[in-house]
């Protein structure tokens, strides 16, 4: 991970104390205890509650899954002319490291059928994204934690929101059930479901 910043501190801390910096790098993945992860789940085409719920079950491959949003139906964004999404959010713990994280969601895409050189922003049957991970702030030209454009998307704070409101944002500081109440577009989030299995 040439030229990443990384530093790992206990951000979730109340008092946002840090201790010493190192890299992820110098840790095996085998190595590195369980950490709690927040993650985006969402999809536009294809049948896409049978998407969401195959790309939960895949993640129990890498992922202790032990919290989920609601499901909420979503208007797209960047790229506007395309078909609505759903969204939701889930929390759990994993023993992978970030970037081994990473590859593990980007297969679970390409099984689930999306084409990865694909249009960005575009439609997709399955999007998985790192949203925050424990102890970590990462700049890679690949992989940015917390994910860089969370805080200006409502549907990814919305769902959020539902799992970790008191959660803080690591760099700005604030709780997600603050961002959330304030991000543009929260009228464009319309929950449709308390869980995958109410729907």
């Amino acid at each position: 991970m040439t030229g990443a910043l990384i530093r790992l501190h206990r951000w979730e801390t109340p008092d946002m104390t840090a201790p010493p910096t190192r890299s992820s790098s110098s840790l095996p993945s085998s190595a590195i205890p369980p950490v709690r992860v927040h993650l985006a789940l969402g999809g536009n085409i294809g049948d896409r509650k049978a998407n969401l719920t195959a790309a939960l079950a895949r993640l129990a491959d890498g992922v202790a899954v032990d919290r989920q949003s609601a499901v909420y139906e979503t208007a797209p964004m960047y790229v506007t002319d395309q078909p609505a999404f759903l969204n939701m959010a889930v929390s759990g713990l994993t023993t992978l490291s970030p970037m081994d994280l990473l590859a593990f969601l980007k297969d679970i895409e390409s099984s689930l059928g999306r084409d990865l050189a694909g249009l960005r922003f575009g439609p997709r049957p399955i999007d998985l994204d790192i949203l925050l991970y424990e102890g970590v702030i990462l700049t890679d030209p690949v992989l940015g934690i917390p994910h860089p454009r969370m805080v200006e998307r409502a549907f990814v704070l919305c769902p959020l929101a539902d799992i970790a409101a008191d959660t803080l944002h690591p760099v700005l500081g604030r709780s997600v059930g603050a961002l959330a109440a304030e991000v543009p577009g929260r009228d464009t989030v319309v929950r449709v479901a308390e869980t995958l299995l109410d729907w």
